[in-house]
């Protein structure tokens, strides 16, 4: 990615996954599963702005636009890629995109009352470049303002191994579809927040299924199953989110989640 650049490189991802059939069924999961965290976090009312860090989701699928448009008066998407962002206006009439990288918005301070992250900082080289991006965040969040977030979590040992491997063989053998880059599991992130001016409310972690085998399913049911077939699936999946609730969570979580508030106001 670093010869190509970074937009080529996802607006190259853009292009091939408008041909993939993977986002009709495990899309239609992650969108399910991030939804219900993010309505959990946000139930406590409507707020004025929020900001949606990369649309990828939202160009593939329903995304979180849905359901932060009910939570807010207006709703902002960025995305360092041009396709992107032109499929997910394509997809959602109405939503405000800005072309922007994550760890340089071109918005002024405290400029939004949440911002909404998902699985966005786990594709930089470095752990430095998340912490950069974090306090990027923080800076365009009002004091009192909250911030939900996911990662890729590194103590779940499958993601571990993942990212221990040469990324090349790993994309080559269809394991990953994209590049993944560095992350933290809960005890790291908890504390990048903080030194970026957080302070963490809650700690979840969520998509607790064995995705090395329900990903790989869930690309053969959208070229070959029933419709009925894909529904008995989801739901399968879905129920292994009970997961979440037990002691073993950061281990079989493959996303660590955050919600926090900028420092110096009331949530």
């Amino acid at each position: 990615m670093k010869s190509e650049g970074p937009e080529k490189y996802w607006d190259d991802v853009a292009a091939a996954r408008q041909q993939d059939q993977l986002g009709g069924v495990w899309r239609r999961h992650a969108d399910a599963v991030n939804a219900a965290l993010i309505e959990k976090w946000l139930a406590s009312g409507r707020v004025g702005r929020i900001l949606k860090t990369d649309v990828f989701d939202e160009a593939f699928g329903e995304g979180l636009y849905p359901l932060l448009a009910a939570h807010a008066d207006n709703v902002v998407g960025t995305d360092i890629s041009g396709t992107i962002l032109a499929a997910a206006s394509e997809r959602h009439p109405g939503f405000e995109t800005v072309h922007a990288d994550v760890r340089q918005l071109p918005f002024e301070d405290d400029s939004f009352d949440a911002v909404v992250s998902i699985s966005t900082l786990d594709h930089f080289e470095s752990r430095a470049e998340i912490l950069a991006g974090l306090r990027e965040l923080t800076r365009v969040l009002r004091p009192g303002g909250q911030l939900l977030l996911t990662l890729d979590n590194l103590a779940n040992p499958v993601v571990l191994l993942r990212n221990a491997l040469p990324l090349r063989w790993l994309m080559g053998l269809r394991v990953v579809p994209y590049y993944v880059g560095a992350t933290c599991g809960p005890r790291r992130l908890a504390r990048y927040a903080g030194e970026a001016g957080l302070d963490v409310l809650d700690t979840a972690a969520i998509m607790h299924c064995p995705r090395v085998l329900a990903v790989p399913l869930a690309r053969w049911l959208a070229k070959n199953g029933s419709d009925r077939a894909q529904e008995r699936f989801l739901r399968a999946l879905t129920s292994f989110e009970k997961l979440a609730g037990w002691p073993t969570r950061f281990l079989s979580g493959h996303f660590v989640a955050i919600r926090a508030t900028k420092s110096g106001g009331d949530v």
